[in-house]
């Protein structure tokens, strides 16, 4: 039985390292439409851009994708959900995923798993995802997120530092990260969080109202907060890496260039 849940895809113009990024054209649709498209084929029952640009709006429906104008002074994306979540007045169970705009690539099923491992996760607030990691190098970069999670596959802590530590194959190396090569195989229980997270939404609209934690600004990662605040993360492990998001103009050229080939 497949579990209901809203896709909301938050978009906003003002990228730093790449601005307009929503409405880049992917193969005569902009970015942010092909982002709708495949959250359409994750089966949610309702698909949704949130965004505080009225270009946006305007090139969504054009495409016949439902959106919502919210308020343009929300710091984060899950600060935008938590509006949609309040105006469409959702039962405090509704399962809301926050698809984010920039991955023009996002699984569908992907999508699906995370909705459908939150709600067999009574006890969780919020569902997310992960894959093991193979390269050694990517467990000592700070740009690769990191999960250990309990015997639930519910997280214990997220963190841009190599968690967990193995100590006996890891020490003798430590700090020369050019000895990395000369690792023995990454272990498989070292995990890359992937940034794709359902919520509950009574979860989300308590969330603006929640004060920043210590362990969120050390680290800046948003989660954080939530498990500061005594929420649970339930975490999806899937065995695929995900196919990279567009943060650069680099990122949007190898995009543009694929669906380009799709003709």
């Amino acid at each position: 039985m497949s579990v209901p849940f809203i896709a909301v895809i938050p978009a906003r113009l003002a990228s730093t390292r790449l601005p307009n990024k929503p409405l880049a054209d992917l193969g005569g649709k902009p970015m942010v439409v092909r982002v709708a498209e495949r959250a359409r084929e994750s089966g949610a029952s309702q698909v949704l851009v949130a965004t505080d640009s009225d270009r946006v709006v305007e090139a969504a429906r054009d495409h016949g994708i439902e959106v919502m104008l919210t308020r343009s002074d929300h710091p984060t994306g899950t600060d935008r959900l938590a509006e949609v979540a309040t105006r469409l007045n959702c039962n405090d169970d509704a399962i809301v995923v926050n698809v984010q705009g920039d991955e023009p690539l996002v699984d569908p099923q992907l999508v699906r798993d995370v909705a459908a491992h939150l709600a067999a996760h009574g006890e969780c607030a919020i569902a997310t995802a992960a894959h093991p990691i193979h390269d050694p190098a990517d467990v000592f970069n700070p740009n690769v997120v990191k999960v250990v999670l309990d015997a639930k596959s519910v997280a214990l802590y997220f963190s841009r530092a190599p968690i967990p530590w193995t100590r006996d194959a890891w020490q003798p190396h430590w700090p020369d990260v050019a000895a990395l090569s000369a690792l023995p195989a990454v272990p498989e229980n070292v995990l890359r969080h992937i940034g794709l997270y359902a919520y509950r939404a009574k979860f989300l609209r308590g969330f603006p109202n929640l004060a920043q934690a210590p362990i969120e600004a050390a680290e800046a990662l948003e989660q954080l907060r939530a498990m500061w605040h005594g929420e649970r993360i339930a975490v999806r492990v899937t065995h695929d890496a995900p196919p990279p998001g567009v943060d650069t103009p680099a990122d949007l050229a190898r995009v543009q260039a694929l669906f380009a080939r799709a003709g």
